[in-house]
């Protein structure tokens, strides 16, 4: 039997995260969506909900606040990009903690916690099958393959593609263009900073080398990012 998931977000693209990754865990399935507390209340109080998948920061009721009314609440893994809350949240007996932005496998991690009992199966890897994109430059449509992509800059509300000999600055979020492109070929290193795993030349416990250039390791993205780093290297 799946477990069933209740997602509380207020922002579309966090909401659809969540939801792409509940979608591709077998052992889960996602009940319903709500954008503020008041409609989960409503959906836990008609409804047997397995794991809640809570945000903090909310109109209305913060989800810390949302959890405290709560008599009896489902399992509860809080995905917030506010890491000062921890200490409460975990006073408060939620599951895990997840920080924005999380990858695939923290968030298995974190539903696994649910019940020593029912192992969440870790659903076989997707070949990507797409190797390139279309990107909108100079009122034409330029085509950009994955293999060339050395590392993309964020710039606001635009992005700088760099490749092997030019670079193309089109308007995009870098958070877009973080979960359009594969997982197993780039990574979110910082803010301002996406790379392909192929092009880096060197790392250390801050940065990576792309190409002669050093690039930052954001403290949010550290542990995720070498701890996937080291298992391509090792594996």
């Amino acid at each position: 039997m799946k477990l069933k998931c209740l997602i509380v977000d207020d922002e579309p693209i966090a909401q659809n995260i969540v939801k792409g990754f509940i979608e591709d865990t077998p052992d889960l399935e996602v009940f319903e969506i709500c954008d503020n507390a008041m409609e989960a209340l409503k959906v836990l109080q008609e409804n047997v909900i397995d794991i809640l998948f809570l945000d903090i920061e909310m109109p209305k009721i913060s989800g810390l606040s949302f959890l405290k009314t709560l008599s009896v609440p489902p399992a509860t893994i809080i995905t917030t990009a506010y890491r000062e809350f921890a200490l409460e949240g975990f006073e408060l007996d939620v599951v895990d903690y997840l920080l924005k932005p999380f990858s695939f496998e923290r968030f298995l991690k974190a539903v696994n916690k649910v019940s020593r009992n029912h192992e969440i199966r870790v659903p076989e890897p997707q070949v990507c099958e797409k190797t390139y994109e279309y990107f909108k430059v100079d009122r034409k449509n330029i085509r950009i393959d994955y293999a060339n992509i050395i590392y993309i800059e964020g710039l606001s509300n635009y992005v700088k593609i760099h490749l092997n000999d030019k670079h193309y600055v089109v308007y995009h979020k870098l958070i877009d263009l973080q979960h359009l492109l594969p997982a197993d070929q780039f990574a979110r290193i910082h803010k301002s900073y996406i790379v392909a795993f192929d092009k880096i030349k060197a790392y250390g416990a801050d940065y990576v080398e792309v190409w002669g250039r050093q690039l930052s390791i954001g403290n949010t993205y550290k542990e995720n990012f070498l701890a996937v780093l080291s298992r391509r290297n090792h594996g």
